[in-house]
């Protein structure tokens, strides 16, 4: 009788232990929960050209790219019309001080963990700039940095060759 009590308490103790032990995995529906509240919801992007509504879409892609960066992001956003010389001012443009700035820094070159991040209404306005800016620079001014690209799939590829021909990870993100 001591054998089967001994065997009933070794019995029940190996049951409580797989039932603890159930418990504190996840039920595969459980787990899928957990999985789609980790992932980022997709992001829409503004159905207008509202400046305000553009940028907050923008850095909230820009939030869900940072893989890699350990340094600092550097954000070229383009309005619609941004070819249209300022008024009043010296007869350029916001696409032509962009460009300035963005060819300015890719001379410079960029230290690497750093991101370059482009985004614009308009995608084929953006990537004309990028792929202007990055024209010409030497095969390894960002290397080991990263350019992230949030635009149309018909203006990827072009952008893709000039940034990888300066030695930046190209990113895309397709406008949806």
């Amino acid at each position: 009788m001591t054998r089967s009590l001994s065997a009933r308490i070794v019995f029940a103790s190996l049951v409580a232990a797989l039932l603890l032990l159930a418990g504190c995995k996840p039920s595969g529906e459980q787990a899928a929960t957990d999985a789609a509240k980790a992932a980022p919801p997709p992001l829409t992007a503004p159905a207008g050209n509202d400046d305000n509504a553009w940028k907050a879409y923008l850095g909230q892609v820009v939030g869900q790219n940072m893989t890699g960066v350990t340094d600092r992001v550097f954000p070229y956003y383009l309005p619609v019309n941004s070819k249209v010389a300022d008024a009043g001012g010296d007869g350029s443009s916001m696409y032509d001080r962009q460009l300035e700035n963005v060819s300015s820094v890719v001379a410079r070159t960029v230290l690497p963990g750093n991101m370059l991040a482009f985004g614009s209404p308009d995608s084929t306005t953006m990537g004309d700039m990028i792929v202007a800016a990055f024209t010409g620079a030497k095969a390894d001014a960002i290397k080991g940095s990263q350019v992230l690209f949030i635009g149309k799939a018909a203006d990827s590829e072009r952008v893709k060759a000039a940034v990888e021909a300066a030695g930046a990870h190209y990113i895309f993100v397709e406008v949806k």
